[in-house]
Protein backbone atom coordinates (compact mmCIF):
# COMPACT_ATOMS: atom_id res chain seq x y z
CA UNK A 1 0.00 0.00 0.00
CA UNK A 2 1.40 3.36 -1.01
CA UNK A 3 1.67 6.17 1.54
CA UNK A 4 -1.43 8.36 1.35
CA UNK A 5 0.60 11.44 0.47
CA UNK A 6 1.44 10.01 -2.98
CA UNK A 7 -2.27 10.17 -3.87
CA UNK A 8 -2.12 13.97 -3.88
CA UNK A 9 0.04 14.03 -7.03
CA UNK A 10 -0.73 13.75 -10.72
CA UNK A 11 2.43 12.06 -12.02
CA UNK A 12 3.82 12.96 -15.44
CA UNK A 13 6.65 10.89 -16.87
CA UNK A 14 8.57 12.98 -19.38
CA UNK A 15 10.41 10.18 -21.15
CA UNK A 16 10.20 8.45 -24.51
CA UNK A 17 12.10 5.46 -23.16
CA UNK A 18 9.98 2.29 -23.29
CA UNK A 19 12.10 0.87 -20.47
CA UNK A 20 11.35 3.81 -18.15
CA UNK A 21 7.67 3.60 -19.03
CA UNK A 22 7.67 -0.13 -18.26
CA UNK A 23 9.40 0.36 -14.88
CA UNK A 24 6.99 3.18 -13.93
CA UNK A 25 4.01 0.92 -14.76
CA UNK A 26 5.55 -1.86 -12.66
CA UNK A 27 5.97 0.58 -9.77
CA UNK A 28 2.17 0.76 -9.75
CA UNK A 29 1.72 4.53 -9.76
CA UNK A 30 -0.67 5.95 -12.34
CA UNK A 31 1.08 8.39 -14.66
CA UNK A 32 0.68 10.30 -17.89
CA UNK A 33 3.28 10.51 -20.63
CA UNK A 34 4.24 13.98 -21.79
CA UNK A 35 7.54 14.73 -23.48
CA UNK A 36 9.14 17.90 -24.81
CA UNK A 37 11.95 18.34 -27.28
CA UNK A 38 14.99 19.46 -25.29
CA UNK A 39 18.51 20.19 -26.51
CA UNK A 40 20.59 17.49 -24.82
CA UNK A 41 23.97 19.12 -25.36
CA UNK A 42 26.14 19.76 -22.32
CA UNK A 43 29.45 21.33 -21.44
CA UNK A 44 32.51 19.08 -21.97
CA UNK A 45 33.60 20.17 -18.48
CA UNK A 46 30.85 18.03 -16.93
CA UNK A 47 31.85 14.56 -15.80
CA UNK A 48 30.22 11.38 -14.51
CA UNK A 49 26.98 12.08 -12.59
CA UNK A 50 27.18 15.81 -13.41
CA UNK A 51 26.08 15.04 -17.00
CA UNK A 52 22.80 13.20 -16.31
CA UNK A 53 22.01 15.53 -13.38
CA UNK A 54 22.36 18.53 -15.69
CA UNK A 55 20.31 16.91 -18.46
CA UNK A 56 17.43 15.62 -16.31
CA UNK A 57 17.09 19.06 -14.70
CA UNK A 58 17.15 20.67 -18.14
CA UNK A 59 14.33 18.33 -19.23
CA UNK A 60 12.32 19.19 -16.10
CA UNK A 61 12.89 22.93 -16.56
CA UNK A 62 11.13 22.67 -19.93
CA UNK A 63 7.89 22.41 -17.89
CA UNK A 64 8.44 25.72 -16.02
CA UNK A 65 5.24 27.73 -15.83
CA UNK A 66 3.05 24.79 -16.88
CA UNK A 67 2.80 22.82 -13.65
CA UNK A 68 -0.29 22.93 -11.48
CA UNK A 69 0.03 22.63 -7.73
CA UNK A 70 -0.41 18.86 -7.57
CA UNK A 71 1.45 17.91 -10.79
CA UNK A 72 4.80 16.17 -10.36
CA UNK A 73 6.99 15.76 -13.45
CA UNK A 74 9.57 12.97 -13.50
CA UNK A 75 12.52 13.24 -15.89
CA UNK A 76 15.61 11.06 -16.18
CA UNK A 77 18.83 10.70 -18.09
CA UNK A 78 21.32 7.82 -18.27
CA UNK A 79 24.96 7.77 -19.35
CA UNK A 80 27.74 5.21 -19.53
CA UNK A 81 31.14 6.34 -18.20
CA UNK A 82 34.32 4.49 -19.11
CA UNK A 83 38.00 5.46 -19.44
CA UNK A 84 37.26 9.00 -18.23
CA UNK A 85 34.74 9.81 -20.94
CA UNK A 86 31.03 9.47 -21.62
CA UNK A 87 29.30 7.10 -24.01
CA UNK A 88 25.96 8.52 -25.06
CA UNK A 89 23.56 7.02 -27.60
CA UNK A 90 25.28 5.89 -30.80
CA UNK A 91 24.17 7.40 -34.10
CA UNK A 92 25.55 4.78 -36.51
CA UNK A 93 26.28 1.05 -36.64
CA UNK A 94 30.00 1.76 -36.60
CA UNK A 95 29.70 4.00 -33.55
CA UNK A 96 27.63 1.38 -31.70
CA UNK A 97 30.17 -1.35 -32.51
CA UNK A 98 33.06 0.87 -31.40
CA UNK A 99 31.30 1.50 -28.07
CA UNK A 100 30.76 -2.21 -27.49
CA UNK A 101 34.40 -2.94 -28.35
CA UNK A 102 35.41 -0.40 -25.68
CA UNK A 103 33.05 -1.98 -23.11
CA UNK A 104 34.29 -5.50 -23.96
CA UNK A 105 36.37 -7.05 -21.17
CA UNK A 106 36.05 -3.95 -19.01
CA UNK A 107 34.06 -2.50 -16.14
CA UNK A 108 32.11 0.71 -16.70
CA UNK A 109 29.79 2.87 -14.63
CA UNK A 110 26.17 3.58 -15.48
CA UNK A 111 24.82 6.82 -14.03
CA UNK A 112 21.12 7.60 -14.09
CA UNK A 113 19.89 10.89 -12.71
CA UNK A 114 16.24 11.63 -11.96
CA UNK A 115 14.56 14.98 -11.42
CA UNK A 116 11.23 15.41 -9.63
CA UNK A 117 9.64 18.80 -10.22
CA UNK A 118 6.43 20.39 -9.01
CA UNK A 119 5.29 24.01 -9.22
CA UNK A 120 7.08 24.78 -5.95
CA UNK A 121 9.86 22.23 -5.46
CA UNK A 122 12.62 20.36 -7.32
CA UNK A 123 14.53 17.27 -6.21
CA UNK A 124 17.33 15.77 -8.34
CA UNK A 125 19.35 12.69 -7.45
CA UNK A 126 21.50 10.06 -9.15
CA UNK A 127 22.39 6.39 -8.85
CA UNK A 128 25.59 4.64 -9.98
CA UNK A 129 25.92 0.99 -11.00
CA UNK A 130 29.12 -0.78 -12.10
CA UNK A 131 28.78 -3.26 -14.97
CA UNK A 132 31.42 -5.74 -16.13
CA UNK A 133 31.38 -7.21 -19.65
CA UNK A 134 33.17 -10.37 -20.74
CA UNK A 135 35.40 -10.17 -23.79
CA UNK A 136 32.89 -9.86 -26.62
CA UNK A 137 33.72 -11.35 -30.02
CA UNK A 138 33.35 -9.33 -33.21
CA UNK A 139 30.57 -11.73 -34.23
CA UNK A 140 28.64 -11.15 -31.01
CA UNK A 141 28.96 -7.37 -31.36
CA UNK A 142 27.90 -7.43 -35.02
CA UNK A 143 24.94 -9.72 -34.32
CA UNK A 144 23.68 -7.53 -31.48
CA UNK A 145 24.00 -4.22 -33.32
CA UNK A 146 22.47 -5.62 -36.53
CA UNK A 147 19.62 -7.43 -34.77
CA UNK A 148 18.69 -5.11 -31.91
CA UNK A 149 19.53 -1.65 -33.30
CA UNK A 150 20.62 -0.18 -29.94
CA UNK A 151 20.51 3.48 -31.00
CA UNK A 152 18.25 4.63 -28.17
CA UNK A 153 20.54 3.32 -25.43
CA UNK A 154 23.51 4.92 -23.70
CA UNK A 155 26.63 2.89 -24.42
CA UNK A 156 24.85 1.08 -27.28
CA UNK A 157 23.45 -1.75 -25.16
CA UNK A 158 20.51 -2.86 -23.08
CA UNK A 159 21.33 -5.16 -20.16
CA UNK A 160 17.82 -6.60 -20.54
CA UNK A 161 18.56 -7.69 -24.13
CA UNK A 162 20.61 -10.47 -25.75
CA UNK A 163 23.96 -8.72 -25.22
CA UNK A 164 23.23 -8.47 -21.50
CA UNK A 165 22.26 -12.14 -21.29
CA UNK A 166 25.48 -13.37 -22.90
CA UNK A 167 27.88 -10.57 -22.08
CA UNK A 168 27.38 -9.11 -18.61
CA UNK A 169 29.60 -10.90 -16.09
CA UNK A 170 28.38 -8.98 -13.06
CA UNK A 171 26.54 -5.89 -11.90
CA UNK A 172 27.34 -4.00 -8.70
CA UNK A 173 24.36 -1.90 -7.70
CA UNK A 174 20.87 -1.44 -9.10
CA UNK A 175 20.03 -3.47 -12.21
CA UNK A 176 17.05 -1.18 -12.84
CA UNK A 177 19.43 1.79 -12.86
CA UNK A 178 21.17 0.16 -15.84
CA UNK A 179 17.76 -0.13 -17.52
CA UNK A 180 17.35 3.63 -17.06
CA UNK A 181 15.38 4.18 -13.85
CA UNK A 182 16.58 3.46 -10.30
CA UNK A 183 13.15 2.43 -9.07
CA UNK A 184 13.94 1.93 -5.36
CA UNK A 185 15.59 5.35 -5.11
CA UNK A 186 12.75 6.93 -7.10
CA UNK A 187 10.18 5.46 -4.70
CA UNK A 188 12.09 6.76 -1.68
CA UNK A 189 12.40 10.26 -3.16
CA UNK A 190 8.71 10.34 -4.11
CA UNK A 191 7.73 9.50 -0.53
CA UNK A 192 10.01 12.24 0.81
CA UNK A 193 8.98 14.87 -1.78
Amino acid sequence: MYPERLNQFRFVLASKSPRRQYLMRELGLPFELLTKEVDESFSPDLQREEIPLYLCQKKADAFDGELTENTLVITADTIVWINDHVLNKPETDDEAKAMLRELSGATHAVYTAVCLKSATKTDAFFCRTNVRFKNLTAGEINYYVNTFQPFDKAGAYGAQEWIGYIGVEYIEGSYFNVMGLPVKELYEHLIAF
